[in-house]
């Protein structure tokens, strides 16, 4: 780290334009090459994935995913000529699009049931060549635009509304980056300045995050040439880059001007920052990297792409941290003071008074009184977490989405017309094996039992087919159930049609798989929620080996954990009461209560337990820098926490703003990471951090610092906190936690 720190002050402006020159040319090489950004939600072994290889091998023609355009008039009845019309050529310049491959329509023969009873709703079914994350973006843009000019179209005096729904138009709601995550970032800078007082010191995290997050952009958008990376990655990496990438500089800046303030020349305390606080950066990352690993569990490929994209990110943040961060300090010089402590340095004509901080009332609190802080903190953080004991796994459906947008659109007036069910029925797939051919005039018992338990079951509104392949060895199913696609009772209905109607007719000779997009959300579901336990073991389990090595201690490591564990729980707790029980979700644009998706705990505890680890490293690392400078725990609680508490509160409070800013953005799953993760870092910094975790350490006396030595022995040395060669000298006598904290001379 000391050889990094002297290169980069050494020759700030070398690596200032090696960064330009690697973002710019990053940029350029992405747009030049055309990045591939797709979601892909392959589930192989899954019954859903076997359903739609059944209808990729016997129904060609439909085994593409399809979307619905939904059509209303103000007046009469779709049917009429004159709407008629409209819609014919609605659906004539949809069918040019590339990517489709058929189109049943309302006005058609085979289409009349797709027209509701009073005639003045009716949808297309529109069907693709491909699955959804295989369309070309262009042409699901394409047929978006066809439905945006025909929405509100004046036909005789009467309106046409007009909705595009379905898996291919929700790709035409990728997350982006709004108005709300810029002003975001404006009053992230606001809180900068108020810490720093100093324009010049308030710009490096921000140039910093900046050019590191243009790079890890550029970089992604190049690595998806190689792999497809989902469209939701470039804004998590946004939502993480900003977050961490201010957070980590703030720390080295940070460390920087107390250096300053204690009479240090201004490249032997960038040098000595960069030493002791980007080595603790060096160390959150690897954390941050520990919990992405986690995600590769499940073997998912949509949640290794999000792993993938959130790992380049942290891997540009830290290494702009550590050589963009001490060139940008090295060329400012003492400007990252303000100009009232540059005149007390001044006027001091060595250290500043108060360079070495002292520990506000509210830590002499905690100090005197841990147990009873202890005892309070818990109780926050227990009631925030009261409802995750009601989380319920799953995927909103487009009812969920922001009133006015065309899948809402489409998703209300399908629902109007047909019922709730109609926006997600469930595809029963029968391979008819020894009973093919198959013969309409007179279909096999076991088919028409199969139909006939589905249409008994209580949730089920009608059943569709069965309609024969060109073959006739397999025959296709359209289950309508009476809930939404969200509902339990259609969640229940996928079960018992698996687990009870599916058996019964295998039992018969035939082969049954269950498909369709509820089918799809409930093995996703399942393969994620059946991977929980490793992930969180190879999360936790790798992080405390990590910082038992980093802080030669085996109790401080589990207790970052449980307290980490504290953070999520309070955080899935405040998601569910606004995401599934809709506690105040108008507020944030979020439409009526529903399952939270199912990879949204596993993204949100990865990139929590990451962050909250490197509070946990800042906090951790500078308490024992002066415990094993002075030997003394409580002297080395009551400074650290008054050294890093104040620094701790400016970058969750940074945080707090940047991820909150997200609950601006049009998607949901945005919507949720950036509440989950403004709570989660919020009752972290503020909670944990500065009130639990201090008061913990003070109890625990000299016992916060236990490691057998068979144990010391066999781990590797490691200093965390990287001592500059000019820190405090521990004090003669055996310490003890009560005494009367020495006196320490700047050095």
């Amino acid at each position: 780290m000391k050889a990094i720190a002297r290169l980069s002050t050494g020759r700030p402006w070398w690596i200032i334009g090696a960064w330009l020159l690697v973002a710019l040319g990053l940029q350029i090489a992405a747009t030049a090459a055309g990045p591939d950004m797709r979601d892909t939600f392959a589930l192989p072994g899954t019954d859903s994935q076997a359903a739609y290889d059944l209808l990729d091998e016997r129904f060609p023609s439909a085994s593409g995913d399809s979307d619905t355009i939904a059509f209303e008039v103000s007046e009469g009845a779709v049917t009429d000529p004159a709407f008629a019309t409209a819609i014919d050529a609605v659906l004539a310049q949809i069918s040019e699009v590339p990517s489709v491959a058929s189109i049943t329509s309302p006005l058609s023969p085979e289409g009349v049931a797709q027209v509701s009873a009073d005639g003045t709703i009716a949808y297309a079914t529109v069907t693709y060549d491909e699955a959804a994350y295989n369309i070309p973006l262009e042409d699901i843009e394409r047929v978006g635009e066809i439905v945006a000019a025909a929405n509100g179209q004046q036909v005789d005096e009467a309106s046409l509304t007009v909705g595009h729904g379905g898996q291919a138009a929700s790709r035409l709601s990728n997350p982006e980056v709004g108005p709300g995550e810029l002003i975001g970032i404006i009053i992230a800078a606001g809180i900068l300045f108020l810490a720093f007082g100093s324009f010049f010191a308030t710009t490096v995290p921000l140039i910093s995050a900046i050019v590191a997050l243009t790079a890890s952009l550029g970089g992604l958008a190049l690595f998806s040439n190689l792999t497809p990376i989902s469209t939701s990655a470039p804004t998590l990496s946004v939502l993480l880059g900003l977050g961490i990438g201010i957070d980590y500089a703030l720390f080295i800046v940070n460390r920087h001007r107390r250096g300053l303030k204690e009479g240090r020349a201004v490249v032997s305390s960038v040098i000595a920052a960069t030493t002791t606080s980007g080595r603790a950066v060096v160390f959150a990352g690897i954390t941050v990297f520990i919990a992405l690993a986690g995600m590769y569990v499940p073997q998912i490929a949509f949640l290794s792409n999000l792993a993938t994209a959130a790992g380049i990110t942290v891997i540009f943040s830290v290494a702009a941290s550590i050589t963009l961060v001490p060139a940008l300090l090295a060329l400012y010089g003492k400007r990252a003071l303000s100009r009232r402590e540059r005149a007390a340095l001044e006027a001091a004509g060595g250290a500043m008074p108060d360079a070495v901080a002292q520990p506000s009332r509210f830590a002499r609190l905690v100090e005197r009184r841990p147990l009873v802080a202890s005892l309070a903190a818990l109780a926050i953080v227990v009631t925030l977490a009261i409802p995750a004991l009601d989380l319920r796994l799953g995927n909103a459906d487009q009812g969920n989405d922001p009133a006015g947008t065309s899948t809402r659109i489409s998703y209300d007036l399908v629902a109007t017309g047909f019922g709730d069910g109609a926006n997600g029925p469930l595809v029963v797939a029968v391979d008819l094996g020894e009973q093919a051919p198959f013969d309409p005039a007179a279909p096999s018992a076991a088919v028409m039992e199969l139909i006939q338990n589905l249409a008994a079951d209580e949730a089920v509104v009608s059943v569709m087919g069965p309609l024969p392949n060109a073959e006739g060895n397999a025959v296709l199913l359209q289950v309508i159930p009476t809930g939404s696609p969200q509902d339990e009772s259609t969640e229940l209905l996928l079960d018992r049609t698996r687990d009870d109607y599916a058996p019964a007719a295998e039992a018969a000779g035939l082969t049954v798989h269950v498909g369709g997009t509820v089918a799809s959300n409930a093995d996703f579901t399942k393969a994620i929620a059946d991977s929980l336990p490793l992930f969180f073991a190879i999360v936790i389990g790798l992080s405390v080996i990590v910082l038992t090595v980093a802080f030669r201690s085996l109790v401080l490591p589990l207790i970052g954990a449980a307290m980490n564990l504290l953070a999520a729980a309070a955080a899935f707790g405040v998601v569910v009461a606004v995401f599934q029980w809709g506690w105040a979700a108008s507020l944030i644009g979020v439409g009526e209560g529903g399952p939270v998706e199912p990879f949204v705990p596993l993204i949100l505890f990865a990139l929590l337990f990451g962050l909250s680890m490197d509070y946990q490293v800042f906090l951790v690392s500078r308490i024992a820098e002066i415990y094993h400078a002075t030997g003394d725990n409580a002297v080395a609680v009551r400074r650290g926490l008054a050294e890093v508490s104040r620094v701790i509160i400016a970058a969750a409070s940074i945080m707090v703003v940047v991820f909150g800013s997200f609950v601006t953005s049009d998607a949901r799953v945005m919507k949720v990471l950036g509440l989950g993760l403004a709570i989660a870092v919020f009752v972290d910094a503020f909670v944990i951090r500065v009130v639990l975790m201090p008061a913990i350490m003070r109890m625990l006396g000299t016992a916060n610092w236990y490691l057998p030595r068979w144990l010391d022995r066999i781990l590797p040395h490691l200093e965390i906190d990287g001592h500059d060669g000019n820190d405090e000298k521990p004090s003669e006598g055996t310490p003890s936690p009560d005494r009367k904290e020495p006196e320490l001379t700047p050095a």
